[in-house]
């Protein structure tokens, strides 16, 4: 089986080091991920990173559970905008 390339970019060698145990890739530019968390994983003698997908609306919403509530006054500031005036324009 043949797996597709999903992008056009030719491949292009990049730049292992060291970062304290572990081994770290330069990643090219025109190679970047958006966000700062890849998965990674291996397949036969490659590895495949690919971007931490976002998380959908349910997973926000609890999110937002585990959060404080807001306080009544504190948290929202005053705002001195009175009402528009109603015109008769007829």
């Amino acid at each position: 089986m043949t797996r597709r390339r999903h992008a056009t970019t030719p491949p292009k060698e990049a730049k292992l080091f060291r970062n304290n145990r572990s081994q770290a890739v330069r990643i090219p530019v025109e190679f970047e991920f958006p966000g700062d968390k890849v998965l990674i994983n291996r397949e036969g003698d490659r590895l495949v990173i690919e971007p931490v997908r976002k998380s959908g609306l349910t997973a926000l919403l609890a999110q937002w559970a585990k959060e404080p509530p807001l306080d009544t006054e504190d948290d929202f500031p005053e705002i001195s905008d009175s009402p528009v005036k109603s015109e008769d324009i007829f």
